[in-house]
């Protein structure tokens, strides 16, 4: 059942659902949908996830997207890594692509964003994964890990960060101060900035969930949630989780950095590497911006060479 006007689900929580036919013929995006609606604490919201390749596969692939974008942003990295006979799971925050949208702005937490996908993580019972990460993918999913360590085994992380209270960086700064000046933001267009030889197709393929103003609340919040102040929800997970990573992690690492981001880019991302335990030296993107998956074809064949998968 679709749903353009606000419903509630048995949790009291309102919600908008974007309607199937958004999703139609989008370029590179001929993936059947997969949903879940009876996640513990999430009951009644629809979860919707990607899951390709071979069911009984040995290791699975988790790609975990950001901010405002969704599962559409593995297109090029889905079929590389389904086809060297792997499972991939990629499934849409709650507020973005398929997934159902929480009216409330209230309602996006960290705490809400991350138990979700430990929820869908746990639902699935995902073993032996290779945690693919980006943006708010990293930012949400390097907590992950610590939790439940004994279902990780490997990492291929892209333009994110662990934020521990303070500042990221000026342009992150810069962004966030964009987004809040546009309450109904230009998905199409912000995607065709950031990497310019995106077609129009794909760029509008990005804002297919977001029909109109009410569908973004997460697109609104998520920059707010970024954790710049040392009092901020999320800030322990993320402290246990740069100490996890930097101690505790002995699996192999694979990073990849679109060096034209101005947000999370090569500064950023050097810091990041070195909380790291035995991260190698990134593969340096050079004509991709924040989204790097752009260029994921590229950098799902380099990891997988690295991984020996």
């Amino acid at each position: 059942m679709s749903h353009s006007e606000p419903f509630n689900t048995e949790a009291g929580i309102s919600a908008l659902r974007t309607t199937d036919e958004r999703f139609a013929g989008l370029p590179g995006y001929a993936f059947a949908p997969h949903y879940r609606d009876d996640l513990a604490g999430y009951e009644g919201l629809r979860v919707h996830y990607l899951d390709e390749g071979p069911r009984d596969a040995v290791v699975t692939f988790l790609c975990l997207h950001g901010q405002p974008a969704w599962s559409y942003l593995y297109r090029k990295m889905i079929p590389i890594f389904a086809g060297a006979a792997h499972r991939v799971i990629a499934p849409d925050l709650l507020g973005f692509g398929r997934s159902d949208k929480p009216v409330d702005e209230a309602v996006y937490s960290f705490a809400f964003h991350r138990g979700m996908l430990c929820a869908l993580i746990d639902a699935l019972d995902l073993q032996n994964v290779v945690l693919v990460c980006q943006d708010w993918g990293g930012i949400l999913g390097l907590t992950i890990p610590p939790d439940m360590p004994e279902r990780f085994t490997r990492l291929l992380v892209m333009n994110t960060t662990i934020p521990e209270g303070e500042p990221i960086s000026e342009g992150f700064s810069r962004w966030r101060d964009f987004n809040r000046s546009r309450p109904d933001m230009d998905i199409a267009a912000l995607f065709q900035r950031s990497q310019p030889d995106l077609s129009a197709e794909e760029a509008a393929a990005y804002a297919a969930p977001f029909p109109d103003v009410r569908f973004k609340a997460g697109v609104r919040r998520f920059p707010e949630l970024v954790m710049t102040d040392p009092n901020m929800p999320g800030i322990v997970e993320a402290r246990r989780a740069r100490d996890w990573w930097s101690s505790e992690w002995h699996g192999p690492t694979f990073m990849a950095i679109g060096m034209a981001d101005p947000v999370l880019g090569p500064e950023v991302m050097d810091r990041l590497r070195g909380s790291l335990n035995g991260c190698p030296a990134p593969l340096e993107v050079h004509d991709a911006g924040h989204f790097v998956q752009e260029k994921g074809d590229i950098i799902a064949r380099a990891a997988l060479a690295k991984f020996g998968l």
